[in-house]
């Protein structure tokens, strides 16, 4: 599989073409649409996790379910999911790797029913990112790299002053990234204010490296 360092051409300093990452594998998603014209600008960031079937990786359940192709009938928990569509701008395996479904100019479908900063429907002016892992458990050194690097290159083009977590934007109704997500290590990573971070995730012990 390519890396990220393997994908980022030098010869480029910006990291986008459009609203579409350059070091990203490209994966077109249909589960998207346009930004509402009376939407706030783009200044969420959000973080989610997801594994097909739920605590299983590098299976490509994800890649598929997020482009419409999953298989129904391959395991008993896609009943309780058949037909659903939905998709998130990015995705970074266990290794780090980063993919992307949905250009970042668009609406991709990955909040659903939530409310941050103010505003309703997170959908109309956020970048959803999703984790490969299972709410609650750990996630690995290369996902964090990963992540704060697109994060980085995402504030470059647009204005984010906000990035939390699916739990913080539907709460009571989503519990992830969870527990097992280390929002200090990140906010180190990026060496953003803490302000810009939920106020429950500016405290508490951080993973080791």
């Amino acid at each position: 599989m390519t890396t990220w360092a393997d994908s980022a051409p030098a010869e480029n300093p910006t990291p986008w073409g459009g609203g579409w990452h350059r070091a990203a594998q490209r994966l077109a998603s249909p589960n998207h649409g346009q930004r509402p014209v009376h939407a706030s600008q783009v200044d969420l960031i959000v973080v989610h996790s997801i594994s097909l079937p739920p605590g299983e990786y590098g299976g490509g359940a994800v890649q598929q379910l997020f482009t419409n192709t999953l298989d129904w009938d391959a395991h008993p928990y896609y009943q309780g999911i058949r037909g659903l569509q939905v998709s998130a701008h990015f995705f970074i395996e266990r290794t780090g790797v980063l993919w992307q479904f949905v250009d970042c100019d668009l609406r991709a479908w990955h909040a659903g029913q939530s409310f941050y900063r103010g505003r309703s429907q997170c959908n109309d002016d956020s970048i959803g990112i999703e984790l490969e892992g299972l709410e609650g458990l750990h996630f690995e050194p290369a996902q964090y790299e990963a992540l704060a690097r697109v994060c980085q290159d995402i504030a470059l083009r647009y204005p984010i002053k906000h990035i939390a977590g699916h739990e913080h934007i539907a709460p009571g109704r989503k519990l992830d990234p969870g527990p097992g997500f280390d929002w200090p290590r990140l906010q180190r990573a990026l060496d953003w204010p803490a302000q810009r971070l939920p106020q429950s995730t500016q405290t508490g012990p951080s993973q080791p490296s």
